[in-house]
């Protein structure tokens, strides 16, 4: 790869990146003293996600959208590829999103105030709470919110989709939600796990059509592994298909609008 992307990053993208964190993040806290459903600071993680998108020279195309139904709340499942993942869900989803983050993500200057005071979800992997969580996860629900959650736990080192972990699943099962299998694919290409350096390139975005979760009173982690697996058999197939080709000519999407406040 070109010497020059490593220079282009470091003198160009991670300056630019760090000034719109600060403004857009610091607009979001601010927010966050009248607004407390957090969907201003929503606007301002979109509006995040299509200039860091724009200035790296990423192009999205979805394919999908139709198979929702706007203003209803989703459980939106994603495979895990790359740091460029969230700005790619967040500028071309119009759903108020929040994501269930690890816990040490909280202690970020910005980054963890904005996610805290815009609702989003911590969770300490090795001490996991999950009645609390359940208990949030329902008042964010009571509030028209959508969920993305990253099933594998964390970013693929070799582009593999990676076992879908059952927490998560549990808890939709138990709130009732339909989940949304979600299929991200060419971010591995702009900046894979582990390179200090991102690379222009198409991405695409696929998404499937809702899974209504098992009516069951009392859901068993067999019953969540179950609903994991299917969901992770739908994103794997799909990256799998669209592996060895562009996602702009695999996909029969349409272009990402501007990112603006829901």
């Amino acid at each position: 790869m070109p010497p020059y992307h490593w220079w282009r990053t470091v003198f160009f993208l991670i300056p630019a990146i760090s000034v719109y964190t600060v403004l857009l993040g610091a607009a979001s806290i601010a927010s966050s003293l009248w607004d407390r459903r957090g969907r201003f600071a929503h606007g301002c993680a979109r509006a995040w996600s299509w200039l860091i998108l724009k200035t790296t020279g990423v192009t999205v195309e979805v394919d999908g959208l139709e198979r929702l139904e706007p203003g209803r709340t989703y459980v939106f499942v994603a495979n895990h590829q790359s740091h460029y993942d969230t700005p790619v869900v967040f500028s071309s989803l119009p759903y108020q999103l929040r994501i269930i983050a690890k816990a040490s993500l909280a202690t970020f200057p910005v980054l963890g105030w904005h996610l805290r005071r815009g609702g989003h979800l911590f969770v300490d992997r090795r001490h996991p709470d999950r009645t609390g969580i359940l208990r949030r996860w329902r008042a964010l629900v009571g509030e028209g919110l959508s969920l993305i959650i990253y099933a594998e736990g964390t970013r693929s080192p070799d582009g593999r989709i990676g076992r879908f972990k059952a927490g998560s699943f549990l808890l939709a099962i138990e709130a009732g939600l339909p989940v949304v299998p979600l299929a991200i694919v060419g971010t591995r290409a702009v900046m894979p796990k582990g390179r200090l350096r991102t690379e222009p390139g198409a991405v695409a975005l696929i998404v499937h059509d809702p899974i209504a979760p098992p009516t069951i009173a009392s859901p068993t982690v067999a019953d969540a592994r179950a609903l994991a697996s299917r969901v992770h058999d739908i994103v794997a197939t799909t990256v799998a298909a669209h592996r060895s080709q562009s996602p702009l000519s695999a996909v029969g999407g349409r272009r990402v609008p501007s990112a603006g406040a829901l």
